[in-house]
This record gives structure tokens, sequence and C-alpha cells, in this order.
């Protein structure tokens, strides 16, 4: 077998093989065998065809056959032998005939894993937000615990405000015709809560008990339904009920319904919980900052079937999100294909990141121990308050276990680059003006 290989870019090579005349014969004699045990031919038993009557009969299959075995055969031997790391399937640029005699040959292009080598990693200038406490979070924080106790009760109002929950009736018309989907019966909506179209929350308020009213307002011109996006409609809404919140007192008694005996404790928790969420934003922001640094000294070109994968993986985990929480894309007006533009971007940039810190990882010879996985073991265990036996259990696996390990190099990675980076402490209206002025060059490039 001959095998030609040549660089089409950093990520995709194209590979042409030629497989010898006698591995041809083979693979034709080996396809005509296995029809002949199933081939079905008026004048003739099954298993007694001759094989010039096969040829005249079965020829296509034979061809389909033979070509399948022997592509798959060689294209993946060519791999193994040239260690070409593929992470795409092949896609075959040119075949010749299938003859007995005669050599067979054909091209394919396949993207690859790209042979990164990370460049001038050490001594980047890197900015890190300095904590700055918000002293109204702990009241902020046990208003919305109050309000997630809060009871509905039927208003004494005769009008609706914004806060409220209303029981409506509507129906949507577009051109003076109801549309499919655009009527619902007892629907409860929360005025403020930004749920509903654009500008039709605004027009329930004032509203009174019993009231008839007809809503005009345009369907946004990015809604998820296209044949509605950017059409008017008017709704014809009917209120039916006003219900407001009631809330419970903020005492020891409203502490113990969240797992803890006085208020004042609640209130420490609230602080504890508070700062370690600042302090993993903060690091996280940190990261993100050092990412687009390494990412700026190193352009490198990421293979197309790499980015689609993590789009795959961000759709996934973006849908069991929403799902846990009752929600969906579409509910959000968001289609699949949407999401995948929308992220396309950010999906390219995780591929980059993670190909460049291998390479570090790599070159620096950063290795994870047995030992490092087992105590990350305890400290998830610990964090979740799942037992350590559940814990291993679950990445008892090869592929969890790998996971979990690379993990591990990705932080050794990054606190390897910090360690040889200047980070300098900053207020946070001096990152925010540094992403402003970074998302209007975007912007206009």
């Amino acid at each position: 077998m001959d095998i030609r290989i040549e660089d089409i870019s950093s990520v995709k090579k194209k590979i042409s093989i030629e497989v010898a005349p006698e591995r041809v014969d083979e693979e034709i004699q080996k396809a005509y065998r296995k029809i002949s045990k199933n081939a079905k031919i008026k004048g003739f038993r099954k298993g007694k065809i001759p094989h010039s009557v096969l040829e005249r009969y079965y020829a296509p299959q034979m061809q389909e056959e033979a070509l399948t075995s022997l592509i798959n055969e060689s294209y993946f031997r060519a791999l193994t032998e040239n260690r070409i790391p593929a992470v795409s399937d092949p896609e075959i640029l040119e075949s010749g005939s299938l003859e007995k005699g005669k050599p067979f040959t054909y091209e394919v292009s396949v993207e690859i894993k790209p042979d990164v080598k990370a460049q001038d990693y050490e001594g980047f200038s890197l900015k890190k937000e300095k904590f700055s406490p918000d002293q109204d979070v702990v009241e902020k924080q046990l208003q919305q615990m109050r309000e997630s106790r809060a009871e509905l009760q039927v208003s004494s109002r005769e009008s609706a405000v914004e806060g409220d929950s209303v029981i409506i009736d509507f129906e949507g018309f577009i051109d003076g015709e109801p549309f499919e989907n655009g009527r619902a019966d007892d629907y409860v909506l929360e005025l403020g809560s930004g749920t509903f179209i654009p500008g039709f929350e605004e027009q329930v308020v004032g509203m009174k008990r019993g009231e008839i009213k007809e809503i005009e307002l345009t369907f946004p011109e990015e809604y998820g339904n296209k044949e509605l996006a950017g059409k008017p409609v008017v709704f014809k809404t009917k209120l039916k009920e006003i219900k407001e919140k009631s809330q419970p007192e903020l005492d020891d008694e409203f502490a113990k319904e969240f797992g803890v005996d006085t208020l004042d404790e609640l209130k420490r928790r609230i602080e504890e919980n508070y700062r370690e969420q600042e302090k993993n934003r903060i690091e996280g922001d940190l990261k993100e900052g050092l990412i687009d640094a390494l990412i700026e000294r190193n352009p490198i070109e990421v293979p197309e079937v790499m980015v689609e994968k993590q789009c795959d993986h961000m759709l996934d985990n973006a849908k069991k999100q929403l799902q846990s929480q009752g929600l969906s894309l579409e509910m959000l007006g968001m289609s699949e294909e949407a999401f995948r533009e929308n992220y396309r971007h950010a999906a390219e940039r995780q591929v980059r990141a993670g190909l460049l810190f291998e390479a570090v990882t790599r070159q620096e010879e950063i290795k994870i121990e047995s030992s490092e996985i087992d105590a990350k073991l305890d400290q998830i265990a610990e964090s979740s308050g799942i037992p350590l036996e559940t814990i291993k259990q679950y990445y008892g696996g090869q592929d969890a276990r790998g996971n979990l390990a690379s993990q591990l190099a990705e932080e050794k990675v990054v606190n390897f680059l910090l360690e040889k980076s200047e980070v300098r402490e900053v207020d946070r209206a001096e990152l925010e003006e540094k992403k402003d002025s970074k998302d209007d060059e975007e912007q206009r490039t």
C-alpha cells in the first residue's frame, strides 16, 4: 500500500492512498463469497450460483462492500502507521474505480488535532479585581429569601400594580386572525417579571378585575418563532383575578426554614457564602484574563470539528440547566441553531485555550499524581455533603477519572502561569472600563 500525506493547513491533511492489485482482488473475491451465501437468482440453488452469474447480477453490491472494506482498512492503517491524530471523519475528495487486477486509489481530507507548541507564556501583566464587599448584600439576600417564601393571596385592590400576580385569559390576533399557540386561559403572570413579550405586562398594569382590554404590541425581531418575529399583534386580554405576595417575618422561625437556629446565624452564613462566591468570581475573571493573554500571544488554528463538538457540549449543558428550572430554549425564544451561532465564538475560544493548556502541561512536564486525585475527591465529598464512597464510585470510570485529572492539570497550569505573571489588584470600575473598551473594539471589527 502506497500512502502520501500532504498538509492542507495546520489542522487538515490530505491523504492519498493506493491499494495494491493483489489486495483489491482479495477484497473482491471476499465480497462475492459473502454475497453468494444469501444470493437468490431464479434457476440456481442458494449458494451454488456460478461466479460469472454473480458478477452479472451483483456487481454493484460487490463494489459497495469491497470499497467500504478497502477504504476502512487502508485509511485506519494510514492513520496508525503515520501517527495522524485525526479528530474528524474522512471526507473523500476523489476515488478511482474498483477493477480486478488493478490498483485502487483514492484521496481523503481529514481534520487533525494540531501539534501546538505554546510560546512566550511567561511574564503576563494581568489585572485582578480588588474585593470590595457590598455592605447591603445580606439584607438584599434576606429580602430575596423572603420573596421565595412569599405566598400569593387574593388582593383587595381592584387594579393591578407591578409586582402583582394576575390571572388572565388572552388570545392573540395578527391581521384580525388568531395565530397558533396564541391563546391561554387562567394564565398566571407576574407583572414586572419580564417573562412575557416586551410591552405586554406594562399594559396589564392598571387593569381592573373583570376588565377586557385589547393590548397592541409588536413581536421582537429576534423572536424564536420566525413566522411571528417583527409582526404587530393584538392580544384580547381579560383580567380575572389579582393576587399579591404576603411575605413572612424575618425572625428565628424564618431562619429555621433554611437549616439554622437563629436569624443571626443565617446572616453569618449568607455573608460567608457571599464572600466565597465573590472570591470564586474574581479568580474566575482573572483566569479569563490569563486565557485572553495566552491566546493573544499564541494565535493558533483550531479544527472545525472540535469547535462543533464544544458547541454540542455547551448546548447540552444549557438544555439540562434550563430543564432543571422547568424551562427550555424555545420558552426563551431561542432555537438550537441560534444558540450555536451565539456561542460559537466562546466554543472556539475554549477549544483554543484547551489546546494551549495541554501544550504548556506537556512542555513543563506537569503531572497529576493519584494522591492529588484522591485529595480532590475528598474535597468534592466535603463540599457537596455526598459520602466519599459515592463520589469514588462516580469517578471510578476511566472517562470520569480522566476528566477530573484534566481539570486538575488545568488548575496546575493556571497556577503556574499566574506565578510567572505580574498580577496587580485594581478597582472593579477600572476592569469594567477595560472590558467596555474591548467590547466596543470587537463590535467595530
